[in-house]
């Protein structure tokens, strides 16, 4: 490692000073938690505040993460899209138990969530796959996510090749592309304070209920 990255991330730090978080204050459920937070972090204009890492774990037990956008909430988890036969796809093909976080750092906040999975249905992507702008579905049609690419050229003729077919008329959504819900387990709220003495709230699922505690930093 190069010997000023390594200084850096030794050397330089910062406290945090979050205002508290407290089992009296937040909401006995926590997706209306969640909500009360995702408002607040829209309202201080962070930068795509609906960014969320997803970690799946494939076949061989290796995780994997990336970012990806949730595009709905509802009274049984968080909604994002993808093709289904990325990567991604496959892995929850294969294991349906998966990781999200959101983290807003200018608000010292992330929120943990552990779950699993499922398809959401076929009329939910058709209802949504509309809304997309016109780019986004062609490019649904013209990826083959995470297969190997020959080059850039390749991509741009499959993206031409869609664009001339559906001119003119509505773009149909591919069966290979949806959704997917997150049916949370856990759920976790962290807020940053200061000497490293983390606020820490966490939901565990119980049946139909959820038990509320507080976990040390």
């Amino acid at each position: 490692m190069n010997e000023d990255i390594a200084n850096y991330i030794n050397e330089v730090r910062r406290d945090f000073s979050g205002k508290p978080l407290n089992e009296s204050s937040v909401d006995k459920e926590p997706l209306n938690q969640f909500s009360l937070w995702f408002e607040e972090a829209v309202n201080s204009q962070i930068l795509d505040p609906y960014a969320m890492s997803l970690t799946t774990v494939n076949s061989e037990g290796q995780p994997s993460t990336r970012i990806v956008y949730m595009r709905d909430i509802n009274d049984d988890g968080f909604i994002f899209y993808t093709n289904y036969n990325s990567s991604k796809g496959k892995d929850l093909a294969s294991n349906n138990k998966v990781a999200l976080n959101f983290f807003w750092g200018e608000l010292e906040r992330q929120i943990r969530i552990e779950g699993v999975v499922e398809k959401v249905e076929k009329q939910v992507s058709d209802n949504y796959f509309p809304k997309r702008p016109r780019e986004s579905q062609i490019g649904a049609w013209a990826s083959s996510q995470s297969e190997t690419l020959e080059d850039r050229l390749a991509l741009e003729r499959d993206v031409k090749f869609y664009t001339d077919k559906f001119e003119g008329i509505n773009i149909p959504r591919p069966d290979h592309w949806g959704g997917y819900i997150v049916k949370p387990k856990k759920i976790e709220f962290w807020q940053g304070r200061s000497s490293r003495l983390h606020d820490r709230i966490i939901y565990s699922k119980d049946g139909s209920d959820w038990c509320k505690s507080r976990l040390s930093p």
